[in-house]
């Protein structure tokens, strides 16, 4: 990404143009900042269209800001007003912005909506933020057609990443390890029963992740002077520690997050739960620091231990898959960049095409007109196709004018044969 020029180099009415800051290209502390505008996308919106910007498609999350648009004004209306929305100077933020125009803007859309330009690949909220973003400006009137049809060329793209290559599957975070793995041992989360050890930030954050992805049933388990709160945000039991065996026995993932120094969950406790659920494994998250489960516990048939280290090896394995469906991603992109450009070409040739049907057909009826056999209608009618380009033909000759690429295009539109090949 390269830093903007000055204002004056905004691109073009109707070039597809795209303005912005990424987390990769601003110091730490003015990255914080960018809630600031993500919560205000609404009335930013409505502060650009009361500038006079006749298109805008804003998408503000935490880790980016861009601008979309056709209208030449952008840049000038953009950055003053973002920089004031950060509480910064223009001086300050005008360096950090990046600017992508017509055919690299459009690549950079394909990419940003295919979760390719994310912080991190494949991230799923990202083509749902776009969406959202455009959702907004269309409601405003900010949404001319050509924005119109390079979103959707966005998403078709996006959807073809997602559907042919494996960007989205690995997990990426603790938590996403951990779901992947819950779901490869017990299938469907829907109709699982979880208990909460502890707990500590990490298993709220772990138990919130589950309680979104659908887990039917969580039950706390722990000091009542620890997890009483944390039982009233998930609506949850709570049980006391002196109840831990009973709650595993009713579990079919523990995410331990105790952390009280020593082995709280046994081997001898986890066997014990085994017999008592004869084939129903059941799967044990250990969050906490010092680690709460022994480690013999995966010894044991029926069980299956990670700590934060087995997760951490998952989640890397994971980044590295998407890493490997990135270049099968990109050259998606391309080949769609490349389809929606011919579709752009074939649109702007129709109303020539149209218009030199209407002059072929005014020639035909003006040679009919004038009567005569068939014979000499349809030299009349030749005569008269042929002698307009045959004059611009001879002007280009004795101008600068490129002859033989006029040549070669004039032999394409009509499928003309060169003399070697009509004597074959």
């Amino acid at each position: 990404m390269h830093p903007l020029p000055g204002a004056n180099a905004a691109g073009t009415g109707g070039v597809l143009l795209v303005i912005g800051i990424h987390h990769r290209s601003v110091p730490p502390d003015l990255g914080d900042r960018f809630a600031l505008v993500d919560s205000e996308i609404d009335p930013v919106l409505d502060e650009l269209k009361a500038k006079g910007l006749g298109e805008a498609v804003l998408i503000a999350t935490c880790d980016r800001i861009e601008l979309l648009s056709n209208d030449a004004a952008a840049l000038a209306l953009f950055t003053p007003l973002i920089a004031a929305r950060l509480g910064v100077t223009e001086g300050r933020i005008s360096p950090l912005l990046y600017r992508h125009e017509g055919e690299a803007a459009l690549k950079h859309l394909f990419a940003v909506a295919s979760a390719l330009d994310s912080e991190v690949i494949g991230e799923p909220q990202v083509l749902g933020q776009l969406r959202a973003a455009h959702r907004a400006a269309a409601e405003r009137g900010l949404v001319g057609e050509g924005l119109e049809t390079a979103l959707d060329a966005a998403y078709a793209a996006a959807r073809r990443v997602r559907s042919e290559t494996g960007i989205a599957r690995g997990p990426v975070s603790l938590a996403a390890a951990a779901l992947s793995l819950a779901r490869d041992i017990h299938g469907d989360l829907a109709g699982l029963s979880a208990v909460l050890l502890g707990p500590s930030e990490m298993g709220e954050l772990m138990a919130e992740q589950f309680r979104r992805a659908g887990l039917g049933h969580l039950v706390l388990c722990g000091p009542a002077s620890r997890a009483s709160r944390a039982a009233q945000n998930f609506a949850s039991n709570l049980l006391p520690l002196e109840a831990l065996g009973d709650a595993v026995a009713a579990a079919d993932i523990v995410i331990a997050a105790l952390g009280a120094g020593r082995a709280v969950l046994t081997r001898d406790l986890v066997a014990a739960t085994l017999r008592k659920r004869p084939r129903q494994p059941i799967f044990v998250i250990d969050v906490a620091i010092p680690a709460d489960a022994e480690p013999a516990i995966n010894d044991l048939d029926g069980a299956f231990l990670y700590d934060l280290a087995d997760l951490e090896r998952v989640a890397l394995a994971g980044r590295a898959e998407r890493e490997a469906a990135a270049a099968a991603a990109w050259a998606i992109v391309d080949a769609e960049l490349a389809a929606h450009q011919t579709r752009g070409a074939a649109r702007r040739a129709v109303p020539a095409v149209v218009a030199l049907r209407r002059h072929v057909e005014r020639l035909r009826d003006d040679a009919l007109a004038e009567g005569g056999d068939v014979e000499a209608v349809t030299r009349r009618l030749v005569n008269r196709l042929l002698h307009d380009p045959s004059e611009a033909l001879r002007k280009l000759a004795g101008g600068e004018a490129d002859v033989a690429r006029m040549e070669e295009l004039l032999r394409r539109l009509f499928r003309l044969g060169h003399e070697e090949e009509r004597k074959e």
